[in-house]
């Protein structure tokens, strides 16, 4: 089975990458969840695709939990499957697909970790005059602004930007473009680090946000520096770059109430993916209630009052 196999994740994983415009990363951890399932099939003198039936899935699920993966790899190795299967019965090399039905190991949803807005505001405001410090200011007050994910900022170009009216143009998930309005601070920043960044970009670059060698930055690049500037600022807490995405989630949300409006300024397909953030506007109301309510919470060594029959 394993050659011919092969060949068909290949093609599958270039029809992820041409046709869906999935993600780098995303397109990894599909042909190493597929490269997973194949072993499993060799062990287990499975042939070929069409052979492979939903027992035998619930088999290699059970397999990867034995082996320690994760809830959430395994389910994303099942997507994989499902994915594939989909594909293999467009191009007619198999008639079912096994991996439909099957379910994945519950997981628990995490809420998103956010900074306050005092937090938020001390990142951005990061002091200094120097070249890496008005790059930093302008990245990060970008991110906050537009709440923007790491590979949209660091794949961003000079042609996406549109300082005068206030707009930038980014590319998402699944190559879905949307146009997203940039808060003044976020374009005064921007302003002072594009008069730096001039002298310094090599010669054609077209990314926004380079290094020293003049060259765009990369994702490892991006991560570093927010982490470093979260230090610079007396942050106590560990900062990347989608904390930055959630903080303006969160934040937009609880002063707007607007979660569609949300959902497209994220560039979310679904709203239930924007949902996540309601559980946070509801956590920090609950918060608030419970330090200022006098009824809340009964004062420590109190006896609940007592009622008097009607």
């Amino acid at each position: 089975m394993e050659a011919r196999a092969k060949r068909e994740v290949t093609r599958f994983l270039g029809h992820l990458r041409d046709e869906r415009r999935l993600s780098p990363h995303t397109i990894a951890g599909y042909g190493r969840d597929l490269e997973q399932l194949i072993a499993f099939c060799r062990a287990h003198n499975i042939p070929d695709w069409q052979t492979l039936d939903p027992r035998q899935v619930r088999a290699w699920v059970a397999t990867l939990h034995r082996q320690g993966q994760s809830g959430r790899t395994i389910r994303r190795g099942l997507s994989a499957a499902r994915s594939l299967y989909r594909f293999l019965l467009r191009e007619k090399a198999v008639t079912r697909n096994p991996a439909v039905g099957v379910p994945g190991p519950k997981i628990k949803k995490n809420l998103p970790k956010v900074l306050s807005a005092e937090q938020a505001g001390r990142l951005v405001t990061l002091p200094g005059d120097g070249m890496l410090a008005v790059r930093d200011r302008a990245l990060l007050e970008l991110l906050y602004s537009c709440g923007l994910r790491l590979d949209e900022i660091v794949t961003l170009n000079l042609a996406n930007l549109d300082l005068r009216a206030g707009l930038v143009r980014v590319t998402g998930k699944g190559a879905k473009t949307r146009v997203l309005p940039v808060g003044r601070f976020a374009r005064e920043a921007l302003g002072r680090w594009l008069v730096v960044r001039g002298p310094l970009a090599a010669k054609g670059e077209p990314a926004v946000f380079i290094g020293r060698n003049g060259r765009r930055l990369g994702h490892r690049a991006v991560q570093l520096r927010v982490r470093r500037c979260a230090r610079v600022r007396g942050l106590d807490v560990p900062v990347h770059p989608h904390m930055l995405r959630h903080s303006f989630a969160s934040h937009l949300l609880e002063s707007s109430g607007d979660l569609r409006a949300v959902q497209e300024l994220l560039g979310h397909a679904d709203i239930s993916t924007t949902q996540i953030y309601t559980h946070l506007d509801f956590q920090h109301l609950a918060q608030v209630y419970d330090r200022a309510h006098p009824r809340a919470r009964a004062k420590a060594g109190s006896k609940p009052p007592t009622r008097s029959e009607d």
